[in-house]
């Protein structure tokens, strides 16, 4: 067995699943403007601390680029609704301007021996946590650019007048490198973490269609069997009232009325005991429960006649202990017929499904004698996107996987009380289990 997309739904999940596909851009304006208002602001109080402190420093040219920043803030705030989300080369254009205007006020004052070059590295980073890679690799190629002119021309740091103070090129050029890494480690480090938070978002939506899937086809087959249940005394009647009706018909037309209302009702009757043949048929309290051993062959049943593999099942239990029944729960159902999906795609010629139980767990594990779970994959699985299952034409299954089966097999266990677990069997294969406390898992007194 190795990891493998499971039963995806169809329709619900995006084509594309690079990183492209889940990561668009998401800088919305009010943010940008909120942020850029918080730069501008700290911009205009150093240099307001500057001048109280006497420092020497072209004061008219520095407040007139913050003034610039400001107006340009102001017109975007005006000229776009605050929950419009920018388009990506829109974005880059607007954290340039940053990039640019945080460039020219350090020239002004001092350059790259000035701390606050490290200003350059906030517009870079909100590239990295909200655009795709191109324009964040510009903006950090553009930063960088600067951040290297800055070392070798600037103008003075600014000092008190009268005190001359040389800073050696040897700093300028170590200051330089330092904000290089720091714009480069950043913006890695947070792109890293949006990208990641991203996926999993997406791979949760999934995981969520997946769930209201099976809650809707469980609820079917519970509606299904409260018909088949309620359905059969009312036909029954209408089966005995028509047959009487036929016997004493005045004319032969009547009777074959009769006689066609009687063959209906037996119709419907067929119909409804071929409900009925299911174990989940009777009544919703039926369906709601059933034995540990129902549960493990309607997993297996999917996939029963998959050519070239033997899928079995088999139930075990503490000495002198009935078999008990459990709660239907399509996370169950859904996660265990994804794991057997996968297994049969990896299988040598046998899978098998066991159920054990004692008195204080119930556990269900699924083996296969396949080559189990490389060290790469087992070291990941139960993670989004993970995945090694063959192409259709390599697949008993032919399905194509995407990596999220495990993910959201996982994720609908774990949400039920499960303990999961993924390993290699000896002396090969894989093994995937599951273990609920019985309070968890177990159904109650009828």
């Amino acid at each position: 067995m190795q990891a493998g997309e499971g039963d995806a739904v169809e329709g619900s999940v995006p084509q594309d699943w690079a990183e492209g596909a889940v990561h668009r851009g998401r800088l919305r304006v009010r943010n940008l403007v909120t942020l850029r208002w918080l730069v501008v602001s700290g911009e205009a109080v150093l240099l307001l601390v500057a001048m109280a402190m006497g420092l020497a420093a072209p004061y008219a040219l520095c407040f007139a680029v913050v003034g610039a920043a400001a107006w340009v803030n102001l017109l975007t705030g005006v000229a776009s609704p605050g929950q419009r989300v920018f388009g990506d080369r829109e974005a880059a254009a607007q954290l340039s301007i940053d990039i640019l205007q945080v460039g020219v006020l350090v020239f002004l004052t001092g350059g790259s021996a000035n701390p606050f070059m490290l200003l350059l590295i906030a517009p870079v980073t909100l590239s990295a946590a909200t655009l795709p890679v191109k324009p964040v690799l510009m903006l950090a190629a553009m930063a960088g650019l600067i951040a290297a002119v800055l070392a070798f021309a600037s103008l003075p740091l600014p000092q008190t007048p009268g005190l001359a103070m040389t800073i050696p090129l040897s700093f300028r050029v170590g200051a330089t490198l330092a904000n290089i890494a720091g714009i480069a480690l950043t913006a890695g480090y947070v792109r890293q973490a949006a990208v990641e938070s991203a996926r999993m978002a997406l791979a949760l939506d999934v995981t969520q269609a997946v769930l209201a899937r099976e809650q809707r086809l469980s609820a079917l087959g519970a509606l299904a069997a409260a018909a088949a249940h309620e359905l059969g005394t009312p036909l029954a009647t209408i089966s005995i009232v028509a047959k009487e009706l036929g016997r004493e018909a005045p004319t032969p037309s009547v009777k074959e009325d009769a006689e066609l209302l009687v063959s209906q009702a037996e119709r419907c009757r067929e119909i409804l005991r071929r409900l009925t043949e299911t174990p989940d048929a009777a009544s919703d309290e039926v369906h709601e429960r059933l034995s540990l051993r129902q549960l493990v062959q309607e997993v297996i049943e999917p996939h029963a006649g998959v050519k070239g593999v033997r899928v079995e099942a088999i139930v075990t239990g503490a000495k002198g202990m009935k078999t008990p029944d459990v709660r239907r729960m399509p996370e169950v159902s859904h996660a265990f017929t994804s794991f057997v999906e996968n297994a049969v795609d990896f299988a040598a010629s046998e899978i098998l499904v066991s159920a054990r139980f004692d008195a204080e767990t119930i556990s269900i594990e699924v083996r296969d004698d396949g080559p189990g779970f490389s060290a790469e994959v087992l070291a990941k699985l139960g993670e989004p996107y993970v995945t090694t299952r063959p192409g259709a034409e390599g697949s008993r299954t032919g399905h194509i996987g995407m990596g999220l089966g495990f993910f959201i097999a996982k994720t609908l266990l774990e949400r039920t009380g499960a303990l999961v677990t993924f390993q290699n069997g000896r002396p090969h294969g894989a093994v995937v289990s599951a273990r609920w406390p019985r309070s968890k898992i177990e159904a109650g007194s009828p």
